[in-house]
């Protein structure tokens, strides 16, 4: 297991070709893209969080029944220093590192002085991202990195904060159907003042490679709405958040960044996770915004403490918007993936792994028009088919009990064209004991029936849908999930499933290096094709 953790990954940066065992879908034809740490070593200095890998890309291309394969290291600012020093010298989230090896604690104080809000590294590594026609690796904090999709070159560095005063932003945005984006990130200490703000960047089509490169529609990035935090020094974490056609939902959790702690964190020596907190005995609070009005709804909604990292998909019905969401009691999960743990020999692992909270899918109801219900006390959930409910206090707030849908699942998708609208399936990760999955599942919410695929010495990635061209069912399409083979004599693959039976269709084994990864995408052919790169996936290239 140690070496899955803290080895370093070899590139394959020309596309190999996969052997095919089954078959692959005819109609499948374009490039998943995925996004995750490779790289934990450098020189003889070793990340201390493997959520600080240095980012590692890598695609499989579906081309008339043959996929390719392909590898590359994310030419980031960070990863530049890094192999040019031949050890870290750029401070991820769990690794502070320092540029100059006998830097003492005078030049620390004139650094901390310099620099309020750190300089965040560009060490882009949880997921990939479309604004506009582009195609960019991202990971929490300004800063996002444009790729070619085809060819996995790292081009161009941006920061949000020239378009918007964000110093951090999500990796999980939404998307309309017009292909404007939607982001939420965090602005902190503007004019005296901490807030979560919402964006939209619009789907502007620039003409010339000359206009990409000013990165266009970014520069008519909206702001939708400013929420403050609750507390200036004290901004909430966040992964992701929902989004229906009407509303942007933000949950607002006790999982806490300490901003005056981040602050000294280089002066001190410490790593910014450090800096984050947990109080378990604060509320959780859950904003609902209209899209519409740009404002968010009148009164206080909250529920106990939770961790959440991942949004399932929200929905409105009969006047009331339902969210449904991966929650923890607790931030144990983070802890979990420090390498001293994910190292530990497999009967200490297991012991350790006992204090892993384990995720449960909870469905929030919210009432729309809870101010018309005067009778305090009472359950102003008027939505049937759910034991979510919603009580109103005295003082106007609207405490929220969630129903449980599932437990020990992760990493949910669904099809995409049932966001924000009435859906029936979620396809996720199971994870048990440990906080690796072992299970790729698919949850019916109508039965709260399972079907599950899985294989000894098998660890999936999270499952994609792809769908079926002029499907007519939510689950016509297929199921892409990377696995990574922990058996030696046994090559990692790309699985295909049927996502209606969750029958294998077929496998795509290749004799590369695959790497634990987090998040990525499906990009289908055509969408290739619009954007006219130079760059072409067929001829000799494959052979």
């Amino acid at each position: 297991m140690q070496s899955l953790f803290t080895g370093n990954k070899r590139e394959c940066p020309e596309p190999v070709r996969a052997e095919i065992e089954g078959h692959i879908p005819q109609w499948l034809q374009g490039t998943l893209i995925r996004n995750g740490p490779g790289m934990h070593k450098v020189g003889e200095t070793v990340y201390n969080h493997w959520f600080d890998g240095m980012a590692l890309l890598h695609s499989f291309t579906f081309q008339n029944g043959e996929v390719f394969y392909r590898s590359k290291y994310l030419r980031s600012d960070t990863y530049k220093s890094n192999i040019e020093a031949n050890r870290i010298v750029v401070s991820e989230f769990g690794t502070m590192a320092y540029p100059d090896p006998c830097k003492n604690i005078f030049s620390k104080a004139v650094s901390y002085l310099a620099n309020v809000i750190p300089d965040f590294t560009d060490n882009c590594l949880i997921n990939i991202i479309k604004y506009g026609e582009d195609f960019f690796a991202s990971s929490e904090t300004n800063y996002i990195r444009r790729i070619d999709p085809r060819t996995l070159e790292t081009l161009e560095k941006v920061d949000y904060t020239k378009y918007a005063s964000l110093n951090l932003a999500t990796s999980h945005p939404h998307y309309d159907e017009d292909g404007n984006t939607y982001n939420i990130g965090t602005s902190i200490a503007e004019k005296g003042k901490t807030k979560y703000m919402i964006v939209k960047i619009p789907n502007t089509k620039p003409e010339t490679d000359e206009e990409k490169k000013k990165n266009t529609c970014f520069k008519n990035c909206e702001i939708l709405c400013s929420i403050p935090c609750r507390s200036l020094l004290n901004p909430s974490y966040y992964h992701s958040f929902g989004m229906t056609p009407n509303y942007v939902i933000f949950i607002e959790q006790p999982f806490k960044l300490n901003i005056l702690k981040m602050m000294t964190a280089s002066f001190k020596g410490l790593n910014w996770a450090s800096c984050l907190g947990w109080y378990p005995d604060d509320k959780t609070y859950i904003h609902i915004i209209d899209r519409r009005t740009k404002k968010p709804l009148t009164g206080k909604f909250y529920t106990d403490a939770l961790v959440v990292y991942h949004h399932v998909n929200a929905y409105e019905e009969d006047n009331h918007v339902v969210i449904d969401i991966i929650a923890y009691n607790n931030n144990s999960l983070y802890e979990m993936f420090y390498l001293e743990n994910l190292t530990l020999q497999n009967r200490e692992f297991e012991i350790k792994c006992k204090t892993f909270s384990l995720p449960t899918c909870r469905r929030f109801v919210i009432p729309l028009d809870h101010a018309k219900t005067t009778e305090l006390g009472s359950n102003v959930c008027t939505l049937g088919n759910t034991t979510a409910y919603a009580l109103k206090e005295k003082d106007g707030s609207v405490y929220c009990k969630p129903e449980v849908l599932f437990e020990g699942i992760e990493l949910p998708r669904i099809n995409y064209d049932y966001n924000g609208t009435k859906y029936r399936y979620i396809y996720a990760s199971k994870v048990q004991w440990r906080p690796i999955p072992t299970k790729i599942i698919k949850c019916d919410i109508q039965t709260r029936s399972c079907l599950e695929w899985r294989e000894d010495h098998c660890w999936p990635a999270e499952p994609v849908f792809v769908k079926l061209p002029d499907g007519k069912d939510e689950d016509d399409g297929v199921i892409l999930s990377s696995i990574v083979s922990t058996d030696a004599k046994k090559s990692s693959f790309l699985l295909i499933l049927d996502a209606k039976t969750f029958k294998e269709l077929g496998r795509a084994s290749v004799s590369a290096d695959l790497h634990l990864d987090l998040h990525g995408i499906f990009i289908p052919e055509e969408e290739l094709q619009a954007k006219k790169q130079c760059a072409d996936f067929g001829g000799a290239d494959y052979n």
